[in-house]
């Protein structure tokens, strides 16, 4: 199975979006583990999540373990769903490490992924599992599971609360003057965001514009509802991905049978 490189960026970190609402895409924001560790391409800029692109068609579950056997794990998540997450020999198992502190962190640096085994995984943990989703059956055959680390967990279901409220991210599907119409990354639902003299616009760490923005690009959004709208103070441009962006088989990564 051919995957780009940015999906497992897109996978192993989307924790601090990702929440347990059921099935989600995946959205990168920091870290690659199979990058180098000076890798600053999706660093975190401006306080907020490092920005990286959608990956289309990326699926994933977030929820905590309430069983383990031998070839699956039952994660239930937050809005109650229990999901069946699938692994073999294949999947790729990793543990996310603990935040440094501040002031500790380097620039560039980021804690590397662990690897660990399926006997690590425990009922009660936290994990995010990315595959081969059957939203019917409720279950995913696993290319990578990932371990989240308590605190980070924490993090990402208080983001996902204030989804909507504080935030939003999308894809753009229209622009009409000063309108915005994006659909959203958790809920699918389409959004009409409102920029005036005063929204910021940024890309990485440079500021751009208005014009800078075109349907189909993705972006972050900080701001508040406004009535039918909702009124942005800051927009994150997501960097598109280069046009030569290559392509790898990674070893033992397919995903196992369901």
């Amino acid at each position: 199975m051919r995957i780009k490189a940015d999906w497992y960026r897109g996978f192993l970190v989307a924790l601090f979006l990702l929440t347990g609402c059921a099935a989600v895409p995946l959205i990168a924001l920091a870290g690659n583990p199979f990058a180098s560790q000076t890798d600053t391409s999706s660093a975190p800029r401006d306080g907020a999540p490092g920005m990286g692109g959608f990956i289309p068609g990326a699926r994933g579950v977030l929820g905590t373990v309430t069983e383990v056997t031998a070839d699956h794990f039952a994660v239930k998540t937050q809005a109650g769903e229990i999901y069946t997450v699938h692994f073999s020999a294949n999947t790729r198992m990793m543990k996310q490490p603990p935040a440094p502190a501040r002031g500790e962190r380097q620039r560039g640096e980021r804690p590397q992924m662990q690897p660990i085994h399926p006997t690590d995984i425990h009922v009660g943990d936290a994990i995010t599992a990315g595959g081969e989703l059957d939203e019917q059956a409720k279950s995913i055959g696993a290319v990578f599971i990932v371990q989240l680390d308590p605190a980070r967990a924490a993090e990402m279901r208080a983001m996902e609360a204030n989804y909507g409220k504080t935030w939003l991210a999308g894809r753009i599907t229209a622009i009409n003057e000063t309108n915005i119409t994006i659909l959203g990354m958790l809920d699918h639902v389409s959004y009409v965001v409102t920029v005036d003299e005063n929204t910021s616009f940024r890309e990485r760490r440079d500021s751009v514009t208005l014009a800078d923005l075109h349907p189909g690009q993705q972006l972050r959004v900080n701001g508040a509802p406004s009535g039918k709208f909702f009124a942005a103070t800051l927009i994150h441009l997501m960097p598109q991905r280069r046009p030569d962006a290559t392509e790898q088989t990674p070893p033992n990564t397919t995903a196992p049978p369901q």
